[in-house]
């Protein structure tokens, strides 16, 4: 096996060509290795998944809406109320009707601290379904600038 040519004289010149057969055999190699091992990395897990509806849900009578405004002001279901005394109206709320909702409407500028208050006692009076309420033209309407 040569690595130049003896055509100039005796003086060897190096190579001047790649020899590619080691990195076709690394390469066949690793295409092997991976039809082999892909078909064992797909495994997967069987879950039932809910199905979606473009539907609006259809809520039932007995839900309270809270709504929370910017400057921290309460909205029991249209009307004005203190803060003090959301836990005794959530207690006699939970007392009328056990399955009862809790329907939180918050403007877009509310304090997470008072979103997080309203959670955590509408949880400790046993109300255990709670959700938001969202306008989403308003969303839309609204660009980020």
């Amino acid at each position: 096996m040569a690595f130049g040519s003896m055509n100039n004289g005796g003086r060897q010149s190096p190579m001047a060509e790649i020899n590619v057969v080691p990195l076709v055999d690394v390469m066949l190699v690793l295409l092997i290795i991976f039809i082999i091992t892909a078909p064992l990395l797909t495994h997967s897990v069987k879950i039932d998944l809910p199905k979606a509806s473009s539907e609006p849900n259809i809520t039932r009578a007995e839900h309270i809406e809270l709504a929370i405004r910017a400057d921290g002001s309460f909205f029991w279901n249209g009307k004005q109320v203190a803060f003090p005394t959301l836990s005794q109206r959530f207690k006699a709320a939970v007392a009328q009707a056990p399955e009862s909702e809790l329907h939180i409407k918050a403007d877009k500028l509310v304090h997470y601290e008072h979103v997080a208050r309203v959670m955590s006692i509408a949880a400790k009076a046993g109300l255990i379904r709670i959700g938001f309420i969202t306008d989403p033209s308003e969303q839309q309407s609204s660009g980020h600038q």
